[in-house]
């Protein structure tokens, strides 16, 4: 039995990718972290020696600690947390427990450099529609919590990310861009590792959609049509794909759990006049 403080790995791997999911820190040494160098998905690696440099970063926001095994360095650093305020939990069992579970874990080397601020820089072409709300989703709710995200002319994509150190993806030619018939949020999945049944799917109404192809899933035409309504609602790049968040947040939990779900409201109708 966990105590209170503790959470359990199938517990956690229902919370990630959810908008209410918990700030999830790894404070691994790197004699455990060599021992398998990757990441649970929207996890920072952080210096448990440095807890009260960065601890602040998470004030207001609850927390996940995450060592090797679960004991002593993250139950002692949460504990820290505690103390400043800040709702702190540990992961049963640890990185080790997460990686016996076969759960999804990201290769290190894949991610972008982080800036200044502790964000990894994307960029992209202006005026999104499926694709470039779709990764940025992504990378938000899997990869990088705190990811930033540029919105330039297509003509400077690849010169503003050589001057601001920011990734260009969804870009003809580029390395997170289209492979084939897969969009680039297949890229994403694929070279992440973030691949799941409820992903899989969502993937499938991603594609669909972008490519002109909705054959592929029923939901795709839906999709289509909500993403061409918000490009048309917002100008600003960001406010939309802040506004998008919610679109692909509810997809992504029918994908999830509520495909075999129907809406019930004939019968309940029809049980009305019964009565």
């Amino acid at each position: 039995m966990t105590s209170p403080t503790e959470i359990t790995v199938n517990q956690l791997s229902r919370l990630i990718g959810l908008p209410s999911a918990p700030a999830i820190v790894d404070i691994r040494i790197d004699e455990d972290y060599a021992l398998d160098p990757r990441l649970i998905p929207g996890s920072r690696r952080r210096n448990y020696r440095e807890t009260s440099q960065w601890m602040t970063d998470y004030a207001g926001r609850k927390v996940i600690v995450i060592c090797h095994r679960g004991k002593k360095l993250s139950q002692g650093v949460a504990a820290l947390l505690r103390c400043e305020g800040i709702e702190a939990e540990t992961l049963a069992l640890g990185f080790e427990g997460w990686a016996a579970a076969g759960l999804p874990a990201i290769a290190p080397e894949k991610l972008p450099q982080r800036d200044e601020r502790g964000r990894t820089r994307w960029v992209t072409r202006a005026r999104p529609k499926i694709d470039r709300i779709a990764c940025p989703w992504l990378i938000r709710r899997f990869v990088d919590p705190d990811a930033a995200f540029l919105f330039v002319s297509p003509s400077d994509v690849e010169q503003v990310g050589e001057k601001f150190g920011a990734v260009p993806f969804d870009t003809e030619g580029g390395f997170w861009d289209h492979r084939g018939e897969a969009c680039s949020f297949d890229t994403l999945l694929e070279e992440f590792g973030l691949q799941s049944d409820a992903l899989s799917r969502l993937a499938l109404i991603v594609r669909g959609a972008d490519t002109a192809r909705p054959e592929l899933a029923p939901e795709a035409a839906g999709l289509l049509a909500a993403s061409l309504g918000l490009s048309r609602m917002y100008r600003d790049d960001l406010e939309q794909l802040s506004a998008s968040m919610g679109l692909y947040d509810s997809l992504y939990r029918w994908c999830r759990d509520a495909t075999g779900a129907t809406h019930d409201w004939p019968a309940h109708r029809s049980a009305m006049a019964v009565q």
